[in-house]
């Protein structure tokens, strides 16, 4: 699973970072987590206000800082499309 912080670096993109990596590491998901801090590439999401949180090139949430339950339930519905994609 690959997951990205969209933002430039303020203290509510380090939050959402900080959450995300303790949701994941609480459901123990191998996942990739990058911080994507250019302005091009954070712009290559229809994303208008930061921080994003984008999972599996998936835009889940953008303009606020999502509660723990709310990232968990963003990977969860991650992780049931990939096993639906994949047939499991």
């Amino acid at each position: 699973m690959q997951i990205k912080i969209l933002g430039p670096g303020c203290a509510r993109c380090n939050q959402l970072e900080k959450t995300t990596r303790e949701v994941v590491k609480e459901l123990g998901i191998d996942a990739s987590i990058e911080e994507v801090k250019d302005i091009k590439k954070i712009m290559e999401y229809p994303i208008l206000t930061t921080p994003g949180l984008v999972v599996n090139e998936e835009l889940v949430c953008s303009g606020r800082v999502p509660n723990k339950a709310e990232v968990a339930q963003f990977i969860i519905n991650a992780c049931d499309r990939e096993d639906g994609a994949r047939g499991v």
